[in-house]
């Protein structure tokens, strides 16, 4: 699916708070809410995964974007015995982190799902293998995490009956019925979700659940919706449906702040890593793009999203100059109606001086973000992906476009300006041409995409 030549965002319809991380309500919100975190907070993105080089290694990742993680730990934790594939991760009430996961490689024979906690998210202590209560059972599969609208706990699994080859899979919930996570219901059948399906991950909006699922005959990720979680589940989306290609599994989806959905799966079958966005309930997607740095190497993923204490910030109706942290003689300018990073000097012209002078306000489309205004009183925003300065037509496109969020830099005290409403994208310079390009984990780019706020030229 390739983007617009005019790149503008779908506009959201609704915003979706989380709940536990997991589950989801939606409310509408009028357009001036903000949904970053407010200064003083700021939301990470938890990843946890396993390996392409160990199945019982549990590697931990996190990130300010969902798109740009960083190793905080790995291996993070070992199991006393077997594997440690699909780890799905979820933040208790009771501070707690916990894991679930496959216990066995693929062609293993297993009946169990195991367990792990942590204070911190990067030390685990073992908590027990559970057996699955099901007679005739040959394999347990990729247990995801759900917390449901009414607090409570579930795992979603695949289990087969099918000892031989070929394993044919169903997804079943589990639902914790202690607050300790020791004790579980007897499994019930997803209804609707007929036999070879596998990887089953849903999210709630509304009322309505939504489970992304592979098909195991096809290879494809398919979509269905359900009004209770155990369905019955109506398949509406199957074969290359979202323009993802054949050959995808571990479906795991996140929201992001500006109210969209990325979805993370493996395209295990080339060894690469993709994730993709929706902003209209999934009906489409952006194009797939591959996970910077992390593709080829982390497989069968989960991510969760906390707001947490910390971020960077940026001073507010203000005049400031950015500059360039890899080109510290140039600062961010309008030229020609165009963005650049241009030479400024205390010898430069009254004009240039002005070129390089911005107010920074709160964001036109979130106001925990920023928009940066000129001297003129137009605003940088993007089109086309290049950064240009307009007056503002109030509109809802025009007021993401010009709006940006601040993430850390490649320097300390350093930013970088992420796109709104192309969440991965950022204000980088490519040639002293300003434009927002896809996040790269190269130094060029960290250092291309870093801006400092110093004192304005005029």
């Amino acid at each position: 699916m390739a983007l617009p030549a005019r790149p503008s965002l779908r506009r959201p319809r609704t915003w979706l708070a989380f709940a536990l991380g997991a589950a989801i309500v939606a409310v509408t919100a009028p357009a001036a809410q903000a949904a970053h975190p407010p200064a003083g907070s700021a939301t990470r993105y938890t990843m946890t995964a396993f390996t392409n080089s160990s199945e019982s290694n549990l590697y931990v990742y996190d990130s300010p974007d969902a798109a740009g993680f960083t190793l905080r730990k790995g291996p993070a934790y070992t199991p006393p015995t077997g594997a440690i594939r699909d780890p799905s991760v979820f933040r208790h009430t009771d501070g707690y982190y916990y894991l679930t996961y496959t216990t066995r490689t693929w062609s293993a024979p297993s009946t169990q799902i195991g367990f792990a906690r942590s204070t911190d998210r990067l030390n685990w202590t073992f908590l027990y293998d559970y057996t699955i209560p099901l007679s005739g059972m040959a394999r347990t599969w990729a247990p995801e995490w759900f917390v449901d609208s009414n607090g409570s706990v579930n795992i979603i699994v695949s289990l087969s009956f099918t000892a031989g080859g070929e394993y044919i899979f169903k997804p079943y919930k589990l639902t914790a019925t202690n607050s300790a996570l020791t004790a579980w219901s007897s499994p019930t059948v997803l209804q609707g979700i007929s036999p070879n399906y596998i990887d089953t991950f849903i999210v709630k909006i509304g009322s309505t659940y939504h489970a992304f699922i592979k098909n195991e005959t096809t290879k494809y990720i398919e979509y269905a919706t359900a009004s209770s979680l155990t369905g019955p589940y109506t398949i509406s989306r199957t074969g290359n449906w979202a323009g993802w290609g054949g050959g995808r599994e571990g479906p795991a989806l996140v929201q992001l702040d500006n109210g969209g959905w990325r979805i993370y799966y493996d395209g295990y079958g080339e060894g690469t890593y993709y994730y993709s966005d929706s902003y209209d309930t999934f009906a489409t997607w952006s194009a797939p793009r591959a996970l910077p740095g992390l593709s080829g190497f982390v497989r069968h993923l989960t991510v969760l999203k906390e707001v947490v204490p910390g971020g960077v910030t940026l001073p507010r109706d203000v005049t400031r100059s950015l500059q360039s942290v890899n080109f510290p003689g140039r600062y961010v300018s309008v030229r020609g109606g165009l963005g650049y990073v241009d030479p400024v000097t205390s010898s430069s012209t009254t004009a240039v001086k002005q070129a390089a002078t911005l107010t920074i306000v709160a964001g036109l489309a979130d106001g925990n973000c920023y928009s940066f205004r000129t001297t003129t009183g137009a605003y940088l925003r993007h089109y086309g992906y290049r950064i240009r300065s307009d007056a503002s037509d109030g509109t809802a496109t025009f007021n993401r476009d010009a709006t940006f969020c601040a993430r850390p830099g490649a320097t300390g005290g350093a930013v970088r300006l992420e796109s709104y409403n192309f969440p991965g994208r950022y204000l980088r310079h490519y040639n002293y041409e300003l434009r927002i390009d896809p996040y790269e984990t190269n130094a060029t780019f960290q250092s291309d995409s870093s801006f400092t706020a110093v004192p304005a030229w005029s």
